[in-house]
């Protein structure tokens, strides 16, 4: 019976979202600050790029979740100042600013929607499996056009989106294949929505395409694990976690205690909304 396997036990799933295989793409050991030392390193200020995308964000799912009649942009003042996060700015004049600029990126935005329309999901988690992977995200909204979904994911960064971005974009790759996976339905359209240009940014996966995009976060995940068991069998945690150094030092949460980061000039909690 032992040679049948039957008493063999199942592979371990590795779970995951999106944000955490690329935050081990990105940087080692930034994933080991991030998911494996406990307690976690202390963080460094909160970004008022964050509070200003997550106000935005809020302030749309809350549009959605009115009813038809009321999605309007007179709901939107509302809305945003109920989702508002204050943290991060230089003072309250910055704080100000941004929260007409947000305003005015939300009413140009939705005066482009139809107001009964309804998602298929907004801020929606999907999940899915392989053999090797859990993997689970939660997708700013999911849109369903003529029999197929598509994945619409919000921006509202300074630099503009292209093509490229959304054909690139892991995430909205893997949200597409569990997106179509949990709903049945055929989802290969990936859109990034800029709303400060309006613009939208999208590409038409192929299941090829998908494929790839899914056989790459298989073996990053891969290599988490050779690298934890490294760790783990005694290995040094620097060494199985190397740091790497770019420009994303200067906005990393743990440049602090980081010896890598600490040779980076800090960027100031504001300096993206300005």
């Amino acid at each position: 019976m032992e040679q049948l396997g039957l008493f063999a036990a199942p592979q371990r799933l590795f779970t995951c979202t999106p944000s955490k295989l690329g935050s081990y793409e990105d940087c080692p050991r930034l994933y080991r600050y991030s998911y494996i030392d406990r307690p976690a390193p202390p963080k460094g200020p909160p970004w008022a790029h964050n509070s200003l995308g997550a106000s935005v964000h809020n302030a749309l799912k809350n549009w959605y979740a009115l009813d038809p009649e009321r999605r309007t942009p007179g709901a939107l003042p509302t809305l945003l100042k109920a989702t508002w996060v204050r943290e991060g700015y230089r003072d309250e004049e910055q704080e100000q600013k941004a929260y007409r600029r947000a305003l005015d990126w939300l009413e140009a935005y939705v005066a482009g929607l139809d107001p009964a329309d309804d998602p298929v999901g907004v801020e929606r988690t999907v999940a899915t499996r392989t053999e090797t992977l859990a993997l689970s995200g939660r997708v700013d909204r999911i849109d369903q056009r003529g029999g197929e979904l598509v994945i619409v994911d919000y921006k509202t960064g300074r630099s503009e989106l292209s093509e490229d971005d959304a054909r690139g974009s892991r995430a909205l790759a893997l949200y597409a294949i569990a997106a179509s996976r949990v709903f049945r339905k055929e989802c290969r359209r990936v859109e990034l929505h800029h709303l400060p240009t309006g613009r939208v940014a999208a590409h038409e996966h192929t299941e090829e395409s998908l494929g790839r995009h899914l056989r790459r976060a298989e073996q990053t995940a891969a290599d988490i694990v050779e690298a934890e068991a490294v760790m783990a069998a005694g290995g040094a945690a620097d060494e199985a976690f190397p740091a790497v150094a770019s420009g994303r030092c200067r906005w990393c949460d743990y440049r602090s205690v980081c010896p890598v980061g600490r040779s980076t000039d800090p960027a100031e909690p504001w300096a993206a909304v300005d």
